[in-house]
């Protein structure tokens, strides 16, 4: 399929109102009405991507158009409506750009779902296209004076009366947010930086692509008899693979999915193929010479160092904290080198139960346990030392058994259900689509369903598809809706991606697959629950390191005997969960957390030091900066990051998570607060405690504090010591 070019930018000449009318009337179906679709979903079975480019072309001098608008609206300081005057700049602001947004949602959740050449295609051309175009948008003439001048009277307004907390909020964050993309630089800095990002957009487009590529292109072709010590559903998955890449009758297909790779790390009896996966997942990235991955990330850095720069930084680290609940990147390492001492403590203590296991047996490893073994004798040490083999879980956590826990939780929580729509087709087979619903009063008393969201759930790893987990929105809750908008406008679209590996009849998952499923529909419920005025404050749109509380929270009641006695049932016969497997269960709980804790702290401590580095020479070497790194911290031996840097997507395929990283472990600290709170209760279900998670955490968005929501929940400030307890790292 081939890729129309970029032609020259539609010019506006009159109004916006010509555009989105010439949008609608358009055969392409990203411009067009979706209102003859359900819930106006976008038209999935229409959409190419020939489309893309023209749609943004469209949609991009919409924008502009509507920008310029509000630059150009005189402000009256006399009306007697005094909403007048926020309306007209903010109001208009947050409304500002529509078309573009609907039209990158669905490029954004294609890009990393349905990634096809087609789609890489336009990847890369658009990449830099639109970081110009986003550029552009914060250097309209006159714009960022109106911003200004609304800004400067919030705190006036606010203590009138005249304004409400929300509006006065985002008075606030889009001030900062234009500050922070440079309104106040010259016009060559301004010049200067667009460069920057364009052609970081530019090189994260293609690392993403090249770890992409390495995780589709590599296979290891295996005979059942290879598989030996793997449980029979990673047998069946590896078969199932082989099938899906066409190899021969007897053949089983490992590949980089995690949920491939971590499973036949644990059980494979082999050794030369478990160091054969192992080196080629921990080198994703960097498989191929044509494919350097290093190379481009230090391009990244060096940017990163001078848009820092322009902003009056030293590092990337100092301006990126800046706008973060932590502030500093000393007060994010802080809280990472209180953890990983107790946690390195913790790591080596496992590993010397292992060489016990190994010295008890009369084995020895040539060079002692490597990454390759641990998890495979953290395995055996758990069933000889616990006797708890996590394998005896899976019948119990077929992918149907987990997403009805999942579902099950969130009515009890917050009174979602979620109704299956066979009848809507999403942009892949594998994706079910689900009107999500609740109960609520109505005027007179009586109980009235009312829609809250649609609910996509795309589960499988497939060719195409980034890997990993996340939740994306193909529509962002609002309630500031242009005139004459269907209503059905402000319901959010929500789309959870998972990665597991495919099984040919039934999917089963292990409990670590369990917490993810479960951490992203925390995200979910971020995204459905919201209840916010202004899309720009709705949803996730929240600082970075808050942004993980609730997704981690909801990963607490997957754990729970309540929870699992109901929803872990076996794929075959449905007996529950049996109590003693429970109670072993539970017993192992804690052990070889502190090869998770480290395995993840390495990752967040070398992303903040990395991007604290003030200068990286022609000579920089980031796998040299990386080994000397964690030498220097007593990295464990036996133990590397979970994501290395020539493949560490959080950091180098987006801007979003670099110097951030460390986000997941501040944001432990609140979520193992926030569920104390509902231990506390006696109820993990209980409803009072539930509804103000709901009204403190969930429905707000950015449209408060997140330090003043947590306190708004908790009556304080959070206490580190109950996610210390949860890890194992202090006693409890």
């Amino acid at each position: 399929m081939a890729l129309l070019g970029v032609t020259s930018p539609v010019v506006v000449t009159s109004s916006t109102t010509e555009v989105t009318n010439a949008a609608i009337e358009s055969d392409n179906p990203l411009l067009r009405s979706w209102s003859n679709q359900p819930f106006n979903l976008p038209p999935f079975k229409d959409i190419r991507a020939e489309h893309f480019v023209p749609a943004f072309e469209v949609a991009m001098a919409a924008h502009i158009g509507d920008l310029e608008a509000i630059a150009s609206t005189p402000i009256d300081l006399s009306s007697p409506v005094c909403g007048d005057v926020f309306d007209s700049i903010l109001g208009a602001y947050d409304r500002a750009g529509a078309l573009l947004w609907k039209v990158e949602a669905v490029y954004d959740n294609y890009i990393s779902s349905l990634n096809t050449p087609d789609m890489q295609e336009v990847q890369t051309k658009m990449s830099p296209i639109l970081s110009r175009h986003n550029s552009k948008a914060y250097d309209i003439p006159n714009l960022f004076e109106k911003i200004s001048f609304i800004y400067e009277m919030r705190e006036d307004k606010l203590k009138r009366g005249e304004w409400n907390d929300e509006q006065a909020r985002l008075a606030e964050r889009v001030y900062i947010e234009f500050l922070r993309m440079g309104a106040k630089f010259d016009a060559a800095t301004k010049g200067e930086y667009a460069d920057i990002k364009a052609e970081l957009a530019s090189l994260e487009t293609k690392f993403m692509q090249n770890v992409l590529k390495d995780e589709e292109e590599w296979e290891l072709v295996l005979t059942k008899k290879d598989m030996e010590g793997c449980p029979a559903d990673i047998i069946a998955a590896a078969r199932q693979s082989a099938i899906e890449r066409k190899k021969g009758p007897d053949d089983h297909v490992i590949t980089l999915g995690r949920s491939m790779v971590e499973p036949f790390l644990s059980y494979s009896s082999r050794r030369d193929l478990r160091k054969t996966v192992f080196d080629a997942f921990s080198k994703r990235g960097e498989l191929s010479s044509e494919r350097d991955n290093l190379k481009i990330a230090v391009e990244m850095l060096r940017l990163r160092k001078r848009q820092a720069q322009l902003h009056k930084k030293k590092s990337f680290s100092e301006w990126k904290f800046e706008d973060t609940m932590a502030q500093t990147p000393e007060n994010g390492m802080k809280l990472l080198n209180d953890v990983w001492v107790k946690a390195k403590d913790s790591a080596n203590r496992e590993r010397e139960m292992m060489e016990d296991f190994l010295s008890e047996k009369g084995e020895k490893l040539d060079g002692g346990i490597q990454p390759w073994d641990w998890r495979y004798y953290a395995e055996h040490v758990r069933q000889a030392k616990f006797n708890f083999d996590e394998n005896e879980m899976k019948p119990y956590f077929s992918l149907d058994s987990v997403t009805g826990a999942v579902f099950d939780v969130s009515n009890k929580l917050y009174g979602l259900k979620y109704v299956l729509r066979e009848d809507i087709a999403a942009y892949h087979p594998d994706v079910n689509t689900y009107e999500v619903r609740r109960t609520k009063k109505g005027r007179e008393g009586n109980d009235e369903d009312e829609i809250v969201a649609i609910f996509l759930h795309d589960n499988y790893a497939r060719k195409n598809k980034s890997s990993g987990a996340w939740m994306s929105e193909f529509r962002t809750q609002t309630k500031n809706l242009a005139a004459n908008t269907d209503p059905i406008e402000a319901i959010p679209i929500v789309c959870n991606n998972n990665n597991f590996s495919k099984g040919k009849d039934n999917t089963l998952l292990s409990f670590d697959d369990g917490v993810t499923l479960f951490h992203e529909m925390g995200h979910g419920h971020h995204g459905m629950l919201s209840d916010c005025h202004y899309e720009y404050l709705a949803s996730t749109n929240v600082l970075k390191d808050f942004v993980e509380l609730p997704s981690q929270l909801m990963e607490h009641w997957l754990s729970e005997p309540i929870v699992l006695k109901e929803h872990a049932k076996h794929y075959e016969t449905g007996e529950p969960i049996p109590d003693e497997l429970l109670q072993r269960f539970k017993s192992a709980e804690l052990f070889n957390e502190g090869f998770a804790t480290i395995e993840y702290t390495a990752c967040a401590m070398l992303d903040i030091a990395l991007h604290s580095l003030l200068e990286y020479g022609d000579d920089f070497d980031l796998a040299k900066f990386e080994q000397d790194y964690l030498e220097e911290q007593g990295m464990p031996q036996g133990i590397i990051m979970r994501h290395r840097p020539a493949h560490f997507l959080h950091l180098f395929a987006s801007s979003s998570y670099a110097s951030g990283y460390y986000v997941y472990m501040w944001a432990q600290v609140l979520d193992n607060d926030v569920f104390a709170a509902f231990e506390e209760s006696g109820d993990i279900f209980d409803a009072e405690t539930a509804e103000r998670c709901r009204r403190c955490i969930y429905s707000k968005g950015n449209t408060v504090a997140p330090q003043d929501l947590f306190r708004k929940f908790r009556g304080r400030n959070p206490d580190a010591t109950f996610m210390l307890k949860n890890r194992g790292l202090i006693p409890k």
